[in-house]
C-alpha cells in the first residue's frame, strides 16, 4: 500500500470518529428545536394536533395529569369552603342541579355553585383558569376566546340520583341568532379535583353528535323551569347514538363543545365524592353579547 492510499482509507475513519464526537450535541440540538407537548409552564400547555383533532371531531376530549396534586389541592382548599357554605353564595346560583330549587340543603345530590370567582375574587385567574385560557386559544386560534363563566359541582357519596340528564349546552344558552353573531364555538373545562370514574358518575357523552350543530328537544327535567334547572333530551343508542365514557384521574381535564350530547350517571360510591371545577371560554363577541341580554 503507498502513502497515498493509506491517507485516503485514513479519512473515513476520520470523518467517522468527528461524527461521533459531535453526535450527543447534535441531537441535544433536534431535541431543544423540536415540538414540545404538554405542560411546559404555570401557565402554558400545548396540545398535540391529536388532541386537537379529537375535540374537533368528538366534540370532547380529556387532557390526563395536567396539574400537580399540589396545584389540586390548594384549588380544592377553597372549592371546599363553598361546599361547607364558608363563602356564601346567594339564591339560585347556589342549588341542587338534579332537584327543585326548594329542596333543603342536607337533602341535596349534586351541589351547584355557580361564578364562584364573582363572589370570591381571590379565586379568579388561579392556575387552572390560566391553563384553560391557553388551551381555548389553541382550539379556536382564530377566535378572541376569553371566560364566560365558572362553576363548581359535587356528586356527594352515594348519590345514585346524582344524574347530569342527557343534554346539549346550547340547550341552556341564547341561539347564535338571538346574540346576533356568527358563533357560538364554546370550550368547557372540567377539572378532576376527584377521580372521575364510571362508579361515582363520570361524563359521557355522544362522539360527534355536535357536528350538525343543531338542538335535540330539550324538555324540563321537573315541572318547569321555575320548579328546577335541569333540562334533558332523548339519546337513543338503538337509533345509532353510540355513547362513550370520558373518566379522569385527579388534576386530568376533560374538554367539550356546546353542542356535543352528554351528560353523567349518579354516584354510587357510598364512599367517594365526585367534585370537578368547570370553566367555559367563549368568543369575546358571544360574552359580551350574552351581558347585553
Amino acid at each position: 500500500m503507498n502513502r497515498g492510499q493509506e491517507q485516503t482509507m485514513n479519512w473515513p475513519l476520520s470523518l467517522l470518529t468527528i461524527f461521533l464526537l459531535f453526535l450527543p450535541s447534535y441531537q441535544a440540538s433536534i431535541n431543544n428545536h423540536s415540538p414540545k407537548f404538554g405542560r411546559i409552564s404555570e401557565s402554558e400547555y400545548i396540545l398535540t394536533p391529536e388532541q386537537i383533532k379529537d375535540f374537533h371531531s368528538s366534540g370532547c376530549c380529556t387532557l390526563h395529569n395536567v396539574l400537580s396534586p399540589e396545584e389540586v389541592d390548594t384549588i380544592e382548599e377553597t372549592f371546599d369552603r363553598f361546599l361547607n357554605r364558608e363563602i356564601h353564595v346567594p339564591g339560585k346560583d347556589f342549588c341542587d342541579m338534579s332537584k327543585p330549587f326548594d329542596t333543603p340543603f342536607e337533602q341535596w345530590s349534586i351541589v351547584n355553585c355557580m361564578l364562584p370567582t364573582k363572589y370570591y375574587p381571590q379565586f379568579a385567574n388561579n392556575v387552572y383558569e390560566k391553563l384553560c385560557a391557553c388551551i381555548a386559544r389553541q382550539l379556536f386560534p382564530e377566535m378572541d376566546m376569553t371566560k364566560d363563566y365558572d362553576q363548581l359541582l359535587n356528586k356527594r357519596p352515594g348519590k345514585t340520583d346524582a344524574v347530569f340528564s342527557w343534554h346539549q349546552d346550547m340547550g341552556y344558552w341564547p341561539s347564535a341568532s338571538v346574540l346576533g353573531v356568527k358563533e357560538t364555538e364554546t370550550c368547557t373545562f372540567s377539572l378532576a379535583v376527584d377521580d372521575s370514574t364510571e362508579e361515582n358518575g363520570c361524563l359521557r357523552y355522544v362522539p360527534g353528535s355536535h357536528i350538525d350543530k343543531k338542538l335535540r328537544p330539550h324538555v324540563p327535567l321537573g315541572d318547569s323551569r321555575d320548579d328546577s334547572h335541569a333540562l334533558t333530551i332523548e339519546v337513543d343508542e338503538s337509533k345509532g347514538d353510540i355513547v362513550k365514557l370520558a373518566p379522569a384521574s385527579r388534576g386530568s381535564i376533560t374538554i367539550h363543545n356546546e353542542y356535543v350530547v352528554h351528560g353523567s350517571a349518579g354516584n354510587n360510591c357510598k364512599d367517594r365524592q365526585r367534585r370537578t371545577y368547570v370553566v367555559a371560554f367563549r368568543p369575546k363577541s358571544v360574552v359580551e353579547a350574552e351581558r347585553r341580554i
